[in-house]
């Protein structure tokens, strides 16, 4: 499903003004949780814009699986398919060489397998995927046939040419009358990918190299 949004809505999403800047060591999702509501989120043309609903009996109790800072609401699907999709630019940090954690809390409701998918879209200056990263889906078989949402995780190297990035966030009902894909906690995080201190290291190493190289010449 992501894939055909892609191809069909890339171009419109690109044209839409960037919500957010981003900072090393934090969320770049803007309202990861649905504590919110939706807002952040910009649904997809020919797409229905999924729901934030409370945590409870309609949906995932309390005490089911989850995370444990789950708040009171998380993300759930509507209709027989559902996406929304939010842009951040990177701004001064693109360019820089960047790690990046992908994490969210996707699930289901018992053996249904109506699912959740988190895909991100590496974007350079003109709005061309140049790469991507993506959680899920957590399919019955995943989740032990129980309802509840389970953490799932990537990470990895921006590419340097990564300007901006889009996340998109689906659901597909495959049973039951409700669409029972479901999200929380949806995070993205960047940091430096050059270690601390190793900028330093490596000019106090070439100053070395240049002055052994000085000595040489001198003795000879």
């Amino acid at each position: 499903m992501i894939k055909k949004l892609l191809a069909t809505g890339l171009l419109a999403a690109f044209s839409v003004v960037a919500q957010a800047q981003a900072t090393l060591g934090g969320n770049l999702i803007v309202n990861g949780g649905a504590e919110a509501g939706v807002s952040g989120w910009t649904g997809f043309d020919g797409y229905p814009l999924f729901q934030s609903v409370d945590y409870g009996s309609n949906w995932v109790l309390p005490t089911q699986p989850g995370p444990a800072d789950r708040g009171s609401k998380m993300f759930a699907g509507f209709g027989g398919q559902t996406a929304g999709f939010q842009v951040v630019e990177l701004g001064v940090l693109a360019g820089q060489a960047l790690h990046y954690d992908l994490s969210g809390w996707l699930g289901g409701w018992q053996t249904q397998g109506d699912n959740a998918l988190l895909y991100v879209s590496f974007l350079d200056t003109v709005g061309n995927e140049i790469g991507f990263a993506s959680i899920g889906p957590v399919m019955p078989a995943d989740r032990g046939n129980q309802t509840g949402l389970f953490l799932r995780g990537a990470s990895g190297l921006l590419p340097t040419q990564t300007t901006s990035l889009m996340f998109s966030l689906s659901m597909e009902r495959q049973g039951g009358g409700d669409n029972d894909g479901y999200a929380d906690n949806l995070s993205f995080v960047v940091t430096s990918a050059v270690p601390e201190g190793s900028t330093l290291a490596y000019l106090l190493a070439g100053l070395g190299l240049v002055g052994g190289v000085v000595v040489r010449r001198r003795s000879c």
